[in-house]
């Protein structure tokens, strides 16, 4: 997302309070029964925006496959927004008494009874009719919904933003991250004066003489969440472009209002060298079938696939800021690469549950720092990922509930980051880490995963036990102590952690220009300095710890019992 997580302010970390969920959030955010039998395999959407009376109204028609033997089928569709019939199998849109199906409402989960349980492996489609004035964003990205606003020019501008929230909030479907269509066909309704942008390749356009709109259909030919789904309507125009990339020829269109064609000319021309960066450290861009393309919002942005919303203005840094504090953050615009790094981490690796979306964040945040290496050099990466640490708030874990649609704190960002460049230290590998980051869009890129696998994954690949690590600093909300004292030629270190037998390796200086690591754990031990000089000891500021010096044994014996 364009910043800053909408994180829930409890906690299940050392007795805090536990925070209350309900049963409608158990539907929304577990695999229930009425879910766990069908697997979808493509929707079909079609959307008919009214902006006079700012409802919606259209058809999905779900085409899916049957896992295990069930006749009732959970669909999610949000209040207000409302389901009128449903049918079974029908290729013309049209109901008849032996396609109609029953259907019940639960809060925003709706029970559609099938007329017998199919044969398991066989593929079957139900089309969802519906209508209504779906929820209004408050203050989109964050409080998503839709966008119902005007241009510079006073003229309608519609746009969907719905993270975390969830795409039910305008269009019935499994509202699960671990449920990703093949492909989908987005087919919008629109006034004749107004362009809709969506996902994908424009596919085809055409007027419809009766009422005097325009129908605009998009294909989406790779797997997408469901969340980054959008519609975005107003005054566009298009501006066309390429790049030539890993995976050959790479169309980029950017979609913006009218009176902002030139400048987006201008502005956008950080998109190539971004591409550049980032192919060269995640792996080819994952959807060259479907485009690249930034899309003109009337909210700051969003990473919606192959689609991306972009709303900073036309300037450099976050809404004009520098994140970092440190004039990194300053000499890029922000929303293009985030929201870019996204199509690489959460878009191509998506998580399962929104309990894991560090591996969204954290990896998206940490493609920032990359960028700005790769276009300034390490030594101003490694100055703005260091400058964005001011912004962890150890609050709550990262981490968040799973089975009830709960995100953890909103350090996924700048704290998964940080995670990413410690791991990227305790490699001391760059060609190594950066295999690591292609391998894994190689290996997951299209699939829903866990924060498990991709710890294991990590270690797998790395050969480090980096287990103690992820819990730290994923599942935890302190931080480590290292304590150590210099005798003579001797180095005395030790964690202080309250992750049990804590055994994270640090790096230290120990010279000039010379560097070692340590590998620290809950028991004092020892090295021998004879071919060091203490006076240049120190710790890697790279690594999110804190350090402290002890100045005597009963220090050092005291810091044991606590």
């Amino acid at each position: 997302m364009a910043l800053c997580a909408r994180a829930q302010q409890q906690s299940h970390f050392k007795g805090t309070k536990e925070p209350h969920f309900t049963r409608v959030d158990s539907l929304r955010g577990s695999i229930t029964r009425e879910r766990a039998w069908w697997d979808v395999v493509s929707y079909d959407l079609q959307v008919n925006v009214t902006p006079s009376d700012s409802t919606f109204s259209g058809s999905n028609t779900i085409t899916y496959k049957v896992l295990k033997a069930d006749s009732v089928m959970q669909i999610d569709l949000q209040y207000p927004m409302a389901i009128d019939s449903v049918a079974m199998d029908i290729d013309s849109l049209k109901i008849s008494t032996k396609t109609k199906l029953e259907f019940e409402r639960d809060s925003n989960v709706w029970y559609i009874r099938m007329r017998k349980s199919e044969k398991i492996g066989t593929e079957k489609k139900v089309t969802i009719f519906y209508h209504g004035k779906p929820k209004v964003a408050v203050n989109a990205p964050w409080d998503g919904g839709v966008v119902w606003t005007k241009d510079s020019l006073g003229r309608t501008w519609v746009a969907t933003a719905c993270q975390g929230l969830g795409a039910s909030v305008w269009w019935p479907n499994k509202d699960h991250q671990s449920d990703e269509p093949q492909y989908m066909t987005i087919s919008v309704t629109v006034p004749q004066d107004l362009v809709d942008v969506s996902n994908g390749r424009l596919k085809i356009k055409f007027p419809n003489k009766e009422d005097n709109t325009v129908t605009y259909v998009w294909y989406v030919s790779n797997p997408i969440n469901n969340y980054d789904v959008a519609l975005n309507i107003g005054h566009y125009k298009e501006i066309k472009d390429t790049y030539n990339g890993e995976g050959g020829k790479l169309d980029l269109d950017y979609w913006v209002l009218d009176y902002n064609v030139e400048r987006a000319k201008k502005h956008f021309e950080v998109v190539k060298p971004m591409l550049k960066c980032f192919e060269y450290w995640f792996g080819k861009y994952p959807f060259y079938k479907d485009s690249y393309k930034l899309v003109d919002a009337p909210h700051l942005g969003m990473e919606h696939q192959s689609a991306v919303a972009y709303g900073n203005g036309y300037q450099m840094g976050y809404k004009g800021r520098d994140l970092s504090g440190t004039g990194q953050g300053l000499k890029w615009d922000f929303i293009i690469v985030h929201e870019s790094g996204h199509e690489w981490f959460g878009n191509n690796i998506t998580t399962r549950d929104i309990a894991d979306m560090w591996v969204h964040e954290g990896f998206t945040n940490y493609s920032e720092t990359l960028f700005t290496e790769c276009q300034y050099g390490e030594e101003a990466g490694n100055e703005y990922q260091m400058g964005t640490r001011k912004n962890i708030k150890n609050d709550i874990p990262i981490i968040g509930h799973y089975g009830v649609n709960n995100e953890g704190s909103g350090d996924m960002y700048y704290k998964g980051a940080t995670l990413v460049h410690m791991i990227r230290q305790i490699i001391d590998d760059d060609e190594a880490f950066r295999q690591l980051l292609r391998d894994m869009n190689r290996d997951f890129g299209g699939l829903t995963i866990s924060s498990a696998e991709v710890e294991q994954y990590i270690m797998d690949k790395t050969g480090k036990d980096l287990r103690k690590t992820f819990d730290q600093y994923l599942r935890d909300t302190t931080l480590p102590e290292l304590q150590y004292r210099i005798v003579g030629q001797v180095l005395y270190f030790r964690w202080s952690s309250d992750i049990q037998n804590f055994d994270m390796p640090v790096k230290v200086t120990v010279g000039i220009d010379n560097f070692q690591f340590i590998h620290p754990g809950p028991r004092w031990a020892t090295a021998n300095l004879s071919y060091m000089d203490p006076k240049y000891f120190k710790v890697d500021k790279k690594f999110y710890i804190k350090v402290k010096e002890m100045k005597t044994v009963k220090e050092m014996k005291d810091a044991l019992k606590k």
